[in-house]
Parts: C-alpha cells; sequence; structure tokens
C-alpha cells in the first residue's frame, strides 16, 4: 500500500460481522474501522496489505486486523469473507498488529455459524462468541507475513522478485538489475535489519504468497511450482508442507456450500 494513497483512506467506525462474495481479483480499498476484525476466507484465498506488508490466508487460516489499522483486502479464486467485528475490549490474543491464525475445523464453524447470519445479540450469539473467543487463544499464530521495505535499495530488489517470483539469480545480480547502489553484504545486513529475515527466507515467503494466490484460482501443482521458482514439484510440495502443515492439493478450490452463497455482491461499505 503506498502511503501517499492514505490522504483517501475510508472510515468506518464499526468493523461488521457479515459475509461478503467476492470475484477473484477483486479488491476492497484501503479503510479502517474503530473495532478489532477476524476476516476468513472460508473458500478462495484472502490477503490483507498493510504499509508494512502482506498477509495471506487460505481457508485453513484467517486474519486478525487491529482495531485503526488501514489495510486493503484483495480476493484470489472465487472468495467467502466473512468478517466478525470484535469491540477493543476483545483481543484473545493480545496483539496489536495485523496477524494470521490457524483455523481448524471448530474455529472454522464457528466463524461461518456467527457471520452467516449476524441477527440481533441474543444469549445464544453471546455463547457463541465466547466459544469462538476461546478456541482464538488457543490458535496458533502462523509466520505468513511478508514484510515491505522501506529503503529504496531493498524495495528495487524485491520490486524484481515481486515482478517475477521465479527469477533464481541471488543477492548480488539482482541488487546490480535494480541499481540499488549497494553491495550484497549491505544488502544482506537491511534484509535482517529492516524486514527480520534473511533475503532467501523474504524470496521463499514471496513464492509461498503467490503460489497460494495460484492454486486458488486451480494452477495445476506442477505449474505453481515452475512458476513460482522451485525446481521441482517435489521441491515445492515440501517446503509447501512444511509452511502450512499439508501439501498444496489442499488448496484446490472447493465448491461453495456456505447457506446464501449466491447472495448479492460485495457492498465495500460494509468490510
Amino acid at each position: 500500500m503506498q502511503k501517499n494513497r492514505q490522504r483517501d483512506v475510508r472510515y468506518a467506525q464499526r468493523a461488521p460481522t457479515n459475509v461478503n462474495h467476492l470475484d477473484t481479483h477483486i479488491g476492497i480499498d484501503a479503510h479502517h474501522h474503530d473495532d478489532h476484525q477476524i476476516a476468513y476466507a472460508g473458500s478462495g484465498v484472502l490477503s490483507i496489505t498493510t504499509d508494512s506488508g502482506t498477509w495471506v490466508a487460505p481457508p485453513t487460516r484467517a486474519l486478525w486486523i487491529p482495531a485503526g489499522t488501514v489495510h486493503e483486502h484483495r480476493a484470489y479464486g472465487r472468495t467467502d469473507l466473512h468478517c466478525v467485528g470484535l469491540p477493543t475490549r476483545c483481543n484473545p490474543l493480545s496483539l496489536d498488529g495485523p496477524a494470521v491464525i490457524a483455523v481448524g475445523p471448530l474455529l472454522r464453524e464457528l466463524i461461518l455459524a456467527y457471520t452467516r447470519d449476524p441477527g440481533p445479540d441474543s444469549p445464544a450469539r453471546r455463547r457463541m462468541l465466547g466459544v469462538l473467543l476461546d478456541q482464538l487463544r488457543a490458535s496458533p499464530l502462523q509466520p505468513v507475513h511478508l514484510p515491505t521495505p522501506t529503503d529504496p535499495r531493498l524495495a528495487a530488489v524485491c520490486a524484481l522478485l515481486h515482478a517475477d517470483p521465479a527469477d533464481p539469480r541471488g543477492l548480488a545480480a539482482l541488487a546490480a538489475q535494480a541499481g540499488a547502489g549497494a553491495g550484497e553484504r549491505t544488502l544482506s545486513r537491511l534484509f535482517r535489519a529492516e524486514l527480520g529475515m534473511t533475503f532467501p527466507q523474504w524470496r521463499t515467503q514471496l513464492r509461498l504468497h503467490q503460489a497460494l494466490r495460484l492454486l486458488a484460482v486451480d494452477t495445476p501443482v506442477t505449474a505453481v511450482a515452475h512458476q513460482c521458482g522451485w525446481s521441482s514439484a517435489s521441491a515445492f510440495i515440501d517446503v509447501f508442507r512444511r509452511a502450512f502443515g499439508h501439501t498444496p492439493g489442499t488448496h484446490r478450490p472447493r465448491p461453495v456450500t456456505d447457506p446464501g452463497s449466491a447472495a448479492a455482491p460485495l457492498n465495500p461499505e460494509l468490510v
């Protein structure tokens, strides 16, 4: 997200609890609200982007968006976006920044049920929310954050890889083409100091993010491996399994089974 776009940021006092249906590559422009929000893709893949970077979540993950965080959404594949708005007093993970949370079968069903029919407040809904928050407290955080560089030398190198995640060149060659004006050793230090990870770790995160987007639109696993820079499908599957705990085949688009999936298209004012 470009910082100079924040003058166009939309503000909503409350983060809604609802379901929206997004076609692939549909985005929701920069906005923020005074409540915390959980964003979950019941189908497809969802990303949020802030000035600090990008977080991507398939249906086995949910996104935590703290109150006041300026962020954009984007869908990959046919995506059912389930949003849970929470007042600031409800912060079950005590987080002050965006995060990706593991979603097990029970938490998934709770999010679907709670957002599918928001309705008025009632004892039953309060009990459901209480169990949902308990499940969140027990859900591990997932390291799928792709940080955005602010140093122009890093930004130049990262832009080349965003354009072609499969580019196999090392840091020195990329820096030379980008005209970064810094050597490999300096850039390596900048990756660790500014982004909190090494250059190979950042590139792997970028490739995993791109892989999730491609899998969401039913790209074959072998093609995803090739387009994202892995030497073979088996190498890609191994890295993917270590990152997400299961194979890429799990992320093939599933038929939408949520009631109401033919509802009206997204109204950005309701997100």
